[in-house]
């Protein structure tokens, strides 16, 4: 699974945050590549970040972590992923920036519970809590924080989970492109428009220094998200990973605004077996 791909990016002013994701729904009029079978792999994953590039703005220097976990809950994924980034800017401040994203996303992709929390200095800087449901016809997420209010969801919206999965299956099917909409619990304005693009599925073995992905097929994805209400044609934010059959992902390429960073998987755990559901 790869991070959230909109929790990476959060570290931005506004609304930036990387991502995440179904198996199709039956008689949700989904596409064909979501409906091949992809076998996600629990597991928890450490990320290195380091300064890529300075594409203007007041940031001078930007060092990170990022640390990834995926639990299988028998009918759901459980997630969690924290994201701590140290930026310095031209005066010489330092700003300590932590996001911590969680989410329990059933695996029928009906419903999804989320929290983001981010601090600043050791300060609140936002919270986004609330539960998003789906159905065939549409859905709706309930927020109660920043405040508590109704967004209404288009028929289609995959959750974070259900994206990595979606993106995995196309690969394999060979495609090159593909279109969904996502919904992940990262902002409070409801979905995003996304637009991935598959860089070439490869056979194994990969290249990885973790042998149980250097035995698995892998592609390079690049990922754009734009506001689903307005019509600007340059995206909001970007990010481009390898994905692993699996739904791991590693060599990251986050787009912050004003800075990019790259990201080195640095330990790769998979889940032990627990108690078959």
């Amino acid at each position: 699974m790869k991070p959230s791909i909109r929790c990476a990016a959060m570290a931005r002013p506004g609304r930036a945050l990387l991502a995440a994701a179904l198996l199709a729904l039956p008689g949700m009029g989904s596409p064909a590549w979501a409906e091949a079978p992809v076998a996600l792999a629990p597991h928890r994953a450490v990320y290195d970040l380091t300064l890529a590039a300075v594409t203007g703005g007041d940031t001078i220097s930007a060092s990170g972590t990022m640390t990834y976990a995926v639990s299988d809950a028998c009918s759901a994924w459980s997630t969690q992923q924290q994201l701590k980034l140290q930026t310095v800017s031209r005066s010489g401040a330092v700003t300590e920036m932590v996001s911590d994203y969680a989410t329990l996303e059933a695996k029928d992709g009906h419903n999804l519970v989320f929290q983001t929390v981010q601090t600043a200095n050791g300060h609140p800087a936002s919270r986004v809590m609330g539960e998003a449901t789906m159905t065939p016809t549409g859905g709706e997420i309930r927020y109660t924080q920043p405040r508590a209010h109704t967004v209404s969801l288009p028929a289609g919206v995959l959750f974070p989970m259900a994206h990595t999965r979606a993106i995995i299956s196309a690969g394999e099917q060979g495609q090159a492109s593909l279109a969904p909409s996502l919904f992940d619990g990262t902002g409070d304005d409801g979905a995003q428009d996304t637009y991935i693009m598959i860089l070439g599925w490869n056979r194994p073995p990969s290249a990885s220094p973790f042998p149980a992905l250097a035995r698995l097929p892998s592609g390079r994805v690049h990922v754009a998200f734009y506001t689903a209400s307005s019509h600007d044609m340059r995206p909001d934010y970007e990010i481009g990973m390898r994905y692993f059959a699996n739904g791991v992902s590693d060599d990251l390429d986050m787009d912050f605004g004003d800075f990019r960073m790259h990201g080195t998987l640095h330990s790769f755990t998979p889940a032990p077996e627990g108690h078959r559901c």
